[in-house]
Parts: C-alpha cells; structure tokens; sequence
C-alpha cells in the first residue's frame, strides 16, 4: 500500500483529493493537511516510523510557504517521498524550479479522476520498477524506472478523442463564469462549436469537476446549466 500525504490548503479541494486518491486500488491516505508547516512535520515524524510517507501531493500555493520550499525540504529526508506537484501554474519557471525540488510529476489544475488516477499509477510503476529496500540500482533498474516517468507526460491522461487543453478551457471558463452557464454560452465563451462545448461539458460533468441542472422553462424544454463543483480543485 503506498501512503499518501496530501498537503492543500482548501478543505473541499482537499477533501475531493481524498476521495480521488482512495479510488485508485493501492493507495492510502495518511493525513490530510493544509499548511507547508503541517505538511513537513508530518513526513518528518512518519520517516521516524515503521510507515514511512511515499507519496506527497502538493500544492504549490499554499499560506505560509511556497510549496516549491517545502517539496525541497521533503527531498532532504530519508527516506524522502515522491512528490506530485498539484497547480494551476502553467510557468515554466515554475516547472523547472518543481523538478529541481525533487517532483516527480505535475497535474495541472482543475484536473479529472482520470487524470490524478494515471499519475499516481505511473507513480507506483516507477516505484516497482527501482529495486526493494536500500539496493543499490544498476543503471539498467534506472533508465527503465525513469522512462515510466517520461511516459507520464508522453500518454494522454484523458480518453481518445478529448484533448486536455480543450478540457482545461472549458472547466476554465465555467469555473470563472459568474454563475451557471449553458452550453451555448460555453462554446461561445471558449470559442468552439456547441456540440464540443456540450461533449466536454458531460465528460466534466461525469468525472466530478462540473456539477449539472436541469432548468425547464416556459416551453416545458429542458435547459441543462453546469457550475463548478464544490469540493473540485482550482
């Protein structure tokens, strides 16, 4: 069982993290905190035990730290987690700095079911493809654990067919709008078709992300309106 620590400074988003990451078959969370301060106690008390924490997902913006700081405190412990930077920063700065921090993989927020499912999959590939206990790796055990790395960012995390920076400008412009918005308002709003803005719309809707209402108006024909879920991360 590989043990997460999630480290989010939003309850609800923290709460949806958890509930992801018990989904996915082979993973546990260990605690759930919202400070970098909290975070780094706990993986520094855990490391002293018997169940050591192996996986951090982090958010970069959390309120008394960057959580590119706290992922290179992490790296200094031994034995140290991996690290999978949650975020809605796109800067390659920023990116570079996470992998210089010791993070293994980035999701970008807002982000599906299935998306957080592959990277942790791709985490635990990682994790079996490196020698048990303190081994030492030969460099064949290291090329093969870093290539299921690379695949990470090589694989699409969303089904045929959808296209993740569509699905991120769609969730974008529901999770900005001022209140609930229709399809047509979507696509308008997102410049693509009704029937694209419409089929990402269900596929958002379906993972948790978007939450939908049926409204009937004076026709009697439905009117489907979708909003940001709740407990979804941005």
């Amino acid at each position: 069982m590989i043990r997460v620590l999630i480290v989010e400074d939003e309850p609800l988003i923290a709460e949806a993290h958890r509930s992801y990451v018990e989904r996915v078959e082979g993973f546990s969370v260990h605690a759930v905190v919202h400070t970098a301060g909290d975070g780094m106690r706990a993986v520094a008390e855990a490391a002293t035990s018997d169940e050591p924490i192996d996986l951090v997902l982090l958010d970069i913006g959390l309120p008394d730290a960057s959580g590119l700081d706290l992922a290179g405190a992490l790296s200094g412990l031994r034995p140290s987690p991996g690290i999978i930077a949650v975020t809605s920063a796109r800067d390659l700065d920023v990116v570079r700095t996470a992998v210089t921090r010791g993070v293994v993989l980035y999701l970008l927020k807002p982000f599906t079911f299935a998306a957080l499912r592959d990277k942790l999959e791709h985490f635990r590939e990682f994790r079996a493809a490196l020698p048990a206990g303190g081994t030492a790796a030969s460099q064949r055990d290291i090329d093969r654990a870093m290539a299921v790395l690379r695949s990470a960012d090589q694989r699409a995390t969303t089904p045929k067919g959808v296209a993740p920076q569509t699905a991120d400008l769609i969730g974008a412009c529901v999770r900005d709008a001022d209140g609930p918005l229709t399809a047509a308002e979507v696509a308008t709003a997102a410049g693509v078709s009704r029937v694209t803005a419409w089929r990402y719309l269900e596929r958002l809707a379906d993972d948790g992300v978007l939450e939908r209402r049926t409204q009937y108006g004076r026709t009697g024909r439905p009117q489907v309106r979708y909003s940001w879920a709740a407990s979804s991360s941005r």
